[in-house]
């Protein structure tokens, strides 16, 4: 597997004898002005370090992978206006921090603007690559042609229910890294990181042993990002950012970044212990 600008942000951590921390947030939310400044805030300021990669998601009206947090973020962002080309300017607003950025969206909101018009667009607006959560690389060859054009990584999913076989190509169709969900089910903080993504990283790693593998789904906090980090790539987290913003919303202080900030710290503090 090529590395792509995605993996090489999961190999600079590693030169540095540690992991990477990838950071979610839906642009849009809590408005569009609001979201550039959460972005910012994600991808670090003056002495504090941020994640190393960001996924900058897109609101969609059917969200059935997302859980509540996410479901909400997204649906207010939709009411407040954010359309699709509002992603490309959250790119260029984490790119110009010199932090890479990958967009993750569900594939009917690509379809829809055009396979090879979005990689264009993406790839001009300093973007990294796309992870598509519903999207198979059986089903792929329009994004494998737009992506090659283009020069943007192809992050695709695997979960505790792919077959050898399916993890296998999964990892050969990838380019920058692999994206291990390690519950099964929607998106959203828990107690506990899910005791199936050690095997599950285990089994990529006899099947790809070049693959690199960011764990995503579940991860709330420092502890359970240094957990994750003992056997992957990487620690992804996105509800548990969003929840801050949310909860901010609701008390009706949304600028109100304090809660965000001192999770990011935490969560930068664990990926490198």
């Amino acid at each position: 597997m090529s590395a792509g600008i995605s993996g090489l942000a999961l190999q600079r951590a590693a030169a540095e004898g540690r992991k990477a921390l990838v950071a979610y947030y839906p642009v849009g939310y809590p408005d569009l002005p609001g979201s550039q400044l959460v972005l910012r805030t994600l991808c670090g300021e003056g002495d504090q370090p941020g994640a190393d990669l960001i996924e900058i998601g897109l609101p969609y009206s059917d969200p059935v992978m997302d859980g509540v947090v996410i479901q909400r973020a997204g649906t207010r962002a939709l009411e407040r206006g954010v359309r699709t080309r509002d992603v490309f300017a959250a790119v260029e607003t984490v790119a110009n921090t010199g932090t890479p950025a990958v967009v993750m969206t569900y594939w009917n909101l690509v379809d829809h603007y055009g396979v090879n018009a979005f990689a264009r667009d993406l790839a001009a607006a300093g973007g990294a690559g796309l992870i598509t959560p519903d999207l198979v690389p059986d089903e792929a060859s329009d994004w494998f042609a737009a992506s090659d054009a283009h020069g943007l990584d192809r992050i695709f999913l695997v979960s505790p229910s792919s077959s050898d076989e399916r993890i296998a190509a999964t990892a050969a169709a990838c380019r920058g890294w692999l994206y291990a969900t390690a519950v099964m089910g929607v998106t959203g903080t828990r107690e506990q990181t899910s005791s199936l993504a050690p095997d599950l990283v285990a089994r990529v790693r006899a099947l790809a042993p070049d693959t690199l593998v960011g764990v995503g789904l579940g991860i709330s906090n420092g502890d359970q990002a240094a957990r994750v980090c003992e056997f992957a790539d990487a620690a992804i987290v996105g509800s548990a950012f969003v929840k801050q913003l949310v909860n901010a919303d609701d008390a009706g202080t949304p600028g109100d970044l304090s809660g965000l900030k001192v999770l990011l710290a935490d969560l930068v503090a664990g990926v490198r212990r």
